[in-house]
């Protein structure tokens, strides 16, 4: 029962976090008339505050010691925290200048250019379903590009910089508030010396609008670090299969809020392209869950096979025991007769 319930506890975490990020685009237009650097600029700082509190809460301090004695992780955080950069400024851009529904694209794909990432950088092997979701991707892209006039750059950053993300997280390997802790610290130099240029200018909007608009630019923090805890609690009691579906709500609510609530366009050949995406997705995820299933039922059957195999030496090694002594240890515990052919228990 306690097992049913951290799943289904697991199942609404994973659920909140990735519905949090699908309806964040209702969140950064509340910002203006802040522009998008001064929104990610604020981000920053505030997310470290946040960050750090609850850090402090939870008396989580150790992994700075050890984060502090390896460089190579630290230049990993650094990298980690450009490349986070470059994908929260540009989607906050994307979203207050009416383009939703393209950065909605970016994590459609953002699967499969992880997918290559693992091919190009790590040398992975892919299976010939993992093959053809990665051809028809690039299919849509082009697609969409001969749509545009061009390709699909808001797309692809995003996409490609998020898959660098989770390439360089992959390889640092510290939980999501410390990395998050970390990433924001490197950030929060530059950050709080652009909001103080911004002061000096006369142009920083914080404070300028309103204490509601105020509170809206602080909050930013919690827009970034709620979703994370949700998915961190979410990560410890799902399968990974099951967050891999789980992500496709996010791109799914901004492409639905791009239509029916931003009314941006869907000509026919965005519909194209979206179409193949959503094909290559359909087969890579139909290619994950079988994978997921024959791999389950082989260590079942190596588990099991393993049982039998410990079974029949433990009947093996209380042989010789019972025959020494007739009607002893040999006929109570199913050990097989001279002949081999049946067990010498009762029926």
């Amino acid at each position: 029962m306690k097992t049913e319930n951290e799943g289904r506890a697991g199942l609404l975490y994973g659920i909140g976090a990735y519905a949090m990020w699908g309806l964040v685009p209702l969140f950064w237009p509340l910002l203006k008339p802040a522009g998008a650097i001064e929104i990610l600029a604020h981000r920053m700082v505030w997310s470290l505050a946040f960050v750090g509190l609850a850090l402090l809460v939870l008396r989580r301090w150790g992994w700075m010691r050890e984060l502090a004695r390896s460089p190579r992780k630290l230049g990993l955080i650094t990298l980690a925290a450009a490349v986070i950069t470059v994908n929260w400024g540009l989607y906050i851009w994307s979203v207050n200048a009416g383009h939703v529904v393209e950065a909605s694209l970016g994590y459609f794909i953002n699967p499969l250019v992880t997918i290559a990432l693992g091919v190009l950088v790590l040398q992975e092997r892919l299976r010939p379903a993992q093959w053809a979701a990665v051809g028809i991707g690039f299919a849509a892209v082009l697609v969409l590009a001969i749509g545009y006039g061009q390709p699909p750059w808001i797309s692809l950053v995003l996409a490609f910089s998020f898959a660098l993300y989770g390439l360089v997280k992959k390889k640092v390997n510290i939980g999501g508030l410390e990395s998050l802790a970390a990433e924001t610290a490197v950030q929060f130099l530059p950050a709080l010396a652009y909001l103080v240029w911004l002061g000096g200018q006369g142009t920083l909007a914080f404070g300028s609008h309103g204490a509601g608009h105020t509170a809206l630019l602080a909050a930013t923090g919690l827009v970034t670090a709620i979703p994370l805890v949700c998915f961190g609690a979410a990560a410890i009691r799902v399968p990974l299969s099951t967050l891999g579906l789980l992500q496709y709500l996010a791109p799914t609510f901004q492409f639905l809020l791009g239509i029916f609530y931003f009314h941006e366009a869907m000509p026919p050949e965005r519909w194209a392209g979206f179409s193949l995406v959503w094909l290559a997705l359909t087969i890579l995820t139909w290619d994950a869950l079988r994978t997921n299933r024959r791999s389950r039922a082989a260590i079942a059957a190596a588990t099991a096979a393993g049982a039998a195999e410990a079974a029949a030496g433990a009947a093996e090694a209380a042989g010789p025991a019972g025959a020494a002594e007739p009607g002893g240890a040999a006929e109570t515990v199913g050990a097989p007769d001279p002949a081999g052919t049946a067990p010498t228990t009762g029926r």
